[in-house]
Order: C-alpha cells, then structure tokens, then sequence
C-alpha cells in the first residue's frame, strides 16, 4: 500500500516536473552549487549542490526536480509507516498517506527543488522517530533521527524551530523520560556535527543569513493570525482539516495515542512562534503530514462505515484535483489565468511584489528566463567589439544573475554580477570593468556614475513576474569609480 501511494504521488509529480521552465531559485542554486562551499548567504550547501549535480546530468527541468520528486514519494511513505506505528489499519493507512500526497501546499513545496522541499518529509521523519522511540522503545531510531536532522540542517535553518517544539513538547508531556535516553544526545551530537561546517561558514562569514532573516519584513506581507489560520486550511484543502484537527486532539482523547500528545504541543508551539514572526502560509506546512498520521488512525477507530471511509478520502481527492493546477505546473499559463479567473483561486498574497502578477508568483518565477537572457545578451552581442571585452553585466537580484549565467553561454556572456545574497560575496568575478551593461528601473541613477548612459532594450515577458518587466536595458560607458570602491554599497541581503 505505501509503494502504490509513493509510486502514484511519484508519477504525477514526474509528469509535470518538465513543464515550464526552472524556477527562479532554482537557477541561483545551480550556480551557487557550481562554486562548492560549507555555506552560502541564505542556504546551507545541500540543495545547491545537489541542483547542480543534477543539472549537469543534463540540462533538462525535469532532471533539476527529480530530488523534490522523491522528497513527495518518500513522505507518502513515510506518513504510512507512521500510521502502522500507531497501530492503524489499512483504512487510516490510505487516508493518511492520500492526505499527504493530495495536501496543495504540500504538493506545491514539492513541485520545485527549493530548501523547504525536503523539510515535510524530515520534519516527519524527526516526529516519527521519537514517537517509535516513545511506543516501541527502539532507542536507536534516536540515532537516525539525528542523522536525519543534521542533514536537514544542511538543506534548511528552519529545522530548529520544529525541534524546539518537539523538545519542549516531551518536557511537558509524560515522554519526559525520552530526555534522559542516552542515544537521543548522541543524536543531538551528531546533528549538530553534521550541521556544523555550515553553521561555521555563517559564522565566519557575518552571520548573513541572520541579516537576511531580519530584512525579511521588507519584502513579505505581515498576514493577521485570523487570516494565517483561515489561510491554513485552504491551502491544506478544506476537506482534510477535520483529519489534521482531529490529530491535533487525539492524543488528549485516546488512551492508545496519548505517548504522541509531545507532537501536538509541538505542532502548536511551532504554529505559535511561525504566526508571531509574521511568517509565510507555507513555513508550517512540514508539520501537518504527522497530524495526517495521526487523524488518520482517530478516523479509521471513529468511523466503521465503510462507504463514508470511502467517501470522505474520495471527496477531498476531487477537491485537490481541482486546485491542483495553482499548486503544480499542470496546464499552460494561457489556460492557468482563464483557469484561475473562472475559480476565483487567488492565493494569498505573501511578498509585496505578488499582487501584480499575471499568475502566482511560484509560477511566474518559472517563466521569461530566457526572454530575459535574449534580450541582455543581444544588448551586448550588439557592443562594438571593442567595448565588449571591457564590459561587465550588472544586475539587481539573484534571479536575474543566475539566469544569465546558465543560460547566457549562447551569447559568450561574462559571469553576471550582482550585490545580492551570495552573489556579493563573489564580488567582480575577476573582472575589472570599464563598461556596464545594466539592467535597471531608473536609468537616471546611473548617470552619475558614468560618463554616458545608453538605453538599449528594455525587458519584456508576458508571465514573468512584474517587477521583471518594462526594466530598462542600459550601456553605461566609463563607469566611475572603479565598481570595485562601489562595490560594498551594492550589498543587498534580502
């Protein structure tokens, strides 16, 4: 049952993993994954390295993904395994596992390799383990759990918030006693081994994912905790909130899961702090595949009849298949706005700049890539000869750099430049221009800095994101001072 579940979520995810283009992160990860390193600004090295591997298999979208198609499967199968754990029957096996492979938000995490992809399966997968820890006293399951934790460190920081939940949830629940195993603290050791080289390179390098944690507010809408927990149960589907409720409670209303009442403070903990920093719908996500698990089992004991056990898994399937296209890359984006305008699916807006896109912004992110590296570099293919060996490519944010630098060799484009995130701590890239060719809102602020300003092009995609859009193309020749003295006040960590 969990190889037919997995092997189902596996195959849809495949089958769409292809469409569009890569995705805006996407691309970054695979330059930064091209530069090996215990860290980056705003990443630990796992995911970058792993994008590159992948990329350099082959240049293919699908190829980039195949990590967050496996991160889908494996959490289905997991979130099984939990239930049987639990002592849950064949009917709670396939609710909870249908749960977690038809959840929308968890659908969207996994439909791009981005660093939240694999947090729903690790953050499970740490749950899982204490709680086989806590009703089948299999201390070494604390050893795997550390190992698991660790290597999630190195795909994501966020793990920490879900392991404090869950520390404190066994401190005040009756599995206190899992605090004095001594294999839990040799797993604790052994994550934070493994943690530690990237948590050495942030530290050597300023703390920059702190200051980038700290600017998030710029940038993202602060949602009302009202708004955050209605938003919650739509983007999970609506119809499986009863299931994630009813494992919210079931620990306090049954005898047999009351050892797992630490994952329901946890999840409530975490749910608390993710709501008073203001954080995104998606930041919780990971917690829920366990409350699956566990509603599940509360289900199957609740409810004998067979065509409602039928039924109710039935009816949520057909709501996720009609959201579906909002969480996975499944129809056109001609066909995706009349779609979304038809079904009033808006998402709620979580970064300032969203509200004026065509389609959602993880859609978007994925498109006009190559419209944008076309038009740069026929803008410098277009420089005399002359000019373009003392030229350099500027640009305002990631996205737009790494972009350039994967698909830019059709055009011999120099390595982009950037101050944002990592790409400022790679500086000039070597280079020493003498020219740039920069891409801008306000082409008025570059005359200052140069001796003439050319407008060359502007940029222009249908579906990319907004603020991709109508920017300006500019040659600014004899750029002064030296960008290098400039160099500390392009720093944009965001």
């Amino acid at each position: 049952m969990a190889l037919t579940l997995a092997a189902a979520t596996a195959a849809v995810h495949l089958a769409v993993a292809g469409r569009y283009d890569v995705f805006r992160d996407e691309l970054y990860f695979i330059v930064c994954g091209r530069h090996p390193s215990f860290g980056y600004a705003d990443q630990p090295p796992l995911v970058p390295l792993l994008a590159a591997g992948s990329y350099a298999l082959g240049a293919h979208t699908w190829l980039v993904r195949l990590g967050a198609v496996v991160a889908a499967a494996a959490l289905v199968w997991v979130v099984v395994a939990f239930v049987r754990l639990l002592g849950g029957g064949d009917a709670a096996a396939w609710i909870g596992g249908l749960a977690a492979a038809i959840a929308p938000v968890l659908m969207g995490l996994t439909a791009t390799l981005a660093t939240t992809t694999f947090e729903p399966l690790a953050w499970t997968l740490v749950a899982y383990g204490l709680a086989r820890a806590a009703l089948v006293n299999d201390t070494r399951s604390l050893l795997w759990t550390g190992l698991v934790a660790g290597l999630a460190m190195e795909a994501k920081y966020a793990l920490p918030l879900w392991l404090a939940g869950l520390a404190l949830g066994l401190a005040t629940t009756s599995q206190r006693t899992l605090l004095r195993r001594g294999n839990l603290w040799l797993g604790v050791g052994l994550a934070a081994v493994i943690a530690a080289p990237s948590v050495a390179w942030q530290a050597l390098h300023g703390w920059p994912f702190v200051e980038l944690v700290h600017n998030a507010g710029a940038k993202d809408v602060a949602t009302p905790p009202l708004a955050f927990a209605l938003n919650q149960i739509v983007v999970l589907n609506p119809l499986l909130a009863p299931l994630w409720i009813a494992g919210l409670a079931a620990p306090f209303a049954s005898r047999e899961l009351r050892p797992l009442r630490f994952v329901s403070v946890a999840w409530v903990l975490t749910a608390l702090a993710i709501v008073a920093g203001h954080g995104k719908d998606y930041y919780l996500a990971p917690a829920y595949p366990p409350l699956f698990a566990l509603g599940a089992v509360a289900y199957e004991r609740a409810v004998r009849n067979i065509v409602a056990r039928v039924a109710y898994p039935a009816a949520a399937l057909a709501l996720t298949a009609v959201v579906a296209p909002v969480a996975l890359p499944i129809l056109p984006p001609p066909a995706l706005v009349v779609y979304q305008r038809a079904l009033h699916l808006t998402p709620q807006q979580q970064e300032r700049g969203d509200a004026a896109d065509v389609l959602p912004a993880w859609f978007a992110d994925m498109l006009g890539w190559h419209d944008f590296v076309r038009e740069v570099g026929s803008a410098y293919d277009a420089l005399p000869d002359s000019e373009r060996s003392r030229t350099s490519i500027l640009v305002d944010n990631y996205g737009e750099a790494a972009a350039l630098d994967v698909y830019g060799f059709a055009y011999q484009l120099p390595p982009a430049l950037s101050g944002h995130n990592q790409y400022f701590f790679w500086g000039l890239r070597g280079q020493h221009p003498a020219n740039l060719l920069t891409v801008v809102n306000d082409v008025a602020q570059l005359r200052p800095y140069c001796d003439s300003v050319h407008v060359v092009g502007e940029t222009r995609s249908r579906y990319a994101r907004d603020f991709e859009n109508g920017r300006a193309i500019a040659v600014c020749l004899g750029q002064h001072p030296p960008l290098a003295s400039l160099w500390p006040q392009l720093k944009v960590f965001i």
